[in-house]
């Protein structure tokens, strides 16, 4: 057969048709494979390869023109708008109607924003974006649909450390050996219930492990303390993060929780202006009375917070006493008492159940007071304790199911801070099927043995 007759044959000439397929296919695949080597075809490469869109802030605008900008003091949405031609209807709808997404009154000046338009003559504007923070940004579509809604940056976190001896007070120290006072302030409530932050000495020292945030590289902020030891008066005071039935907390390498039921002092302080005592001078009635709380000296106004969980069973005025002053019931064992305020905090009234460091009242000098103080008082049983030596109890340490897993971490975390820099974060084992790994050996064994 000749060659014009196999293809005047309707069926060799498909089957002819399906090489001829095939042969492309495989060429295209050498082409492929070979993209870049001596001697590949110029050109072919770039007709193959495929351009990624560019996305802002998950809109695409490889055919849109962008226009960045900050806004000005005394600038609002409607006059910004106004600048591009846009109607202030536009500004008045996503200020009723966008409130959810973001209060368009609230535009701050110095922040910057963006303008998605057309890219032609016209330039006609259909996305506006303002940045409401560094993590935070709302965006408005311009278009006959008029919706706002946000994006959130991605943030990057990682582990950070920080030491220092501490030589006046835990904040210089602090930001003295590169921290900053949010390190500061979080170490002071992990450390709440077991140091008395006002009585920190010279040498005291702190070692801790913690988050720090960042965006667009950018360090935004910090997150959460992962391990410190604290070195105060010459013992060391352990805290290892852990979750427990759903709640956050601190516990010591023994897993006793760091958090007590009380917490050491009800408030800031400058300095002890009194002690507990059974025949204390009084400076204004002259005579010697016993005195059965503590006088903590503090500007006026100074917030003062519960010492425990309990229930307000007093809030009352004694002229030639107390002044304004709050009785809170912990349990059936222990009443504290805060005098001389100068007011109450909101919401405080008798019967009110009140929380472990809320804030209940304000320091003042109400009452027979030659000054600004909050007069603390601790009752056990109904009798006056010294609230300096208030042994507080506990709350759960860790319990039976969850001490194998919180030893791991404690386990980790104490061996890599003896290493000097950074450590990297603790990562839960993976467990393997011992019996599988087991067999997969034995069989291997097997095999190899029978050859």
């Amino acid at each position: 057969m000749t060659f014009k007759e196999f293809l005047s044959s309707k069926t060799h000439a498909f089957i002819l048709l399906v090489l001829s397929v095939i042969v492309l296919v495989l060429f295209g695949i050498r082409l492929c494979d070979h993209r870049g080597e001596p001697g590949y075809p110029e050109g072919v490469a770039d007709s193959l390869a495929v351009t990624e869109p560019t996305y802002f802030y998950g809109i695409c605008i490889d055919s849109l023109f962008v226009e960045e900008g900050r806004v000005e003091p005394n600038q609002y949405l409607s006059t910004l708008f106004e600048s591009k031609g846009i109607s202030p209807q536009v500004a008045d709808h996503f200020a009723r109607h966008d409130r959810d997404v973001f209060d368009v009154s609230k535009i701050r000046s110095g922040n910057r924003y963006y303008f998605l338009s057309t890219n032609d003559s016209l330039e006609t504007p259909l996305f506006w974006i303002y940045e409401i923070d560094r993590q935070n940004v709302a965006l408005f579509s311009l278009t006959d649909s008029l919706t706002a809604w946000r994006f959130q940056k991605e943030m990057e976190v990682n582990l950070d450390r920080t030491r220092g001896v501490i030589h006046s007070s835990l904040w210089n120290a602090v930001i003295e050996n590169g921290g900053d006072a949010s390190l500061a302030a979080n170490l002071s409530d992990v450390y709440a219930w077991t140091i008395d932050f006002f009585s920190i000495q010279e040498g005291d020292a702190f070692d801790v492990v913690y988050e720090r945030q960042f965006i667009d590289g950018t360090p935004v902020g910090m997150g959460d303390i992962l391990y410190c030891d604290f070195l105060h008066g010459g013992d060391t005071i352990r805290a290892i993060a852990f979750e427990q039935d759903g709640q956050a907390g601190f516990y010591t390498e023994k897993g006793m929780n760091l958090r007590k039921a009380f917490l050491k002092a009800p408030l800031n302080y400058r300095r002890i202006s009194s002690t507990f005592s059974n025949a204390r001078y009084h400076p204004i009635f002259k005579y010697y009375r016993p005195h059965h709380g503590v006088d903590y000296a503090a500007p006026a106004g100074t917030p003062v917070s519960s010492i425990g969980d309990g229930v307000v069973i007093k809030k009352a005025y004694q002229a030639r006493g107390a002044g304004y002053y709050l009785k809170i019931r912990h349990n059936d064992t222990y009443t504290t008492s805060y005098m001389h305020l100068k007011g109450y905090a909101k919401g405080i009234a008798e019967g009110v159940r009140v929380k472990q460091g809320q804030v209940i009242g304000y320091v003042g000098s109400t009452g027979a007071s030659t000054g600004p103080h909050l007069d603390f008082r601790v009752f056990k049983n109904g009798t006056p304790i010294d609230p300096l030596k208030l042994e507080s109890p506990p709350a759960n340490p860790i319990s039976e199911d969850n001490k194998a897993e919180f030893q791991k971490i404690a386990d980790y975390w104490m061996s890599v801070v003896k290493e000097t820099g950074v450590p990297a974060p603790y990562v839960e084992p993976v467990e393997v099927d011992s019996l599988a790994v087991d067999s997969l050996v034995l069989g291997d064994a097997v095999v190899l043995g029978s050859l």
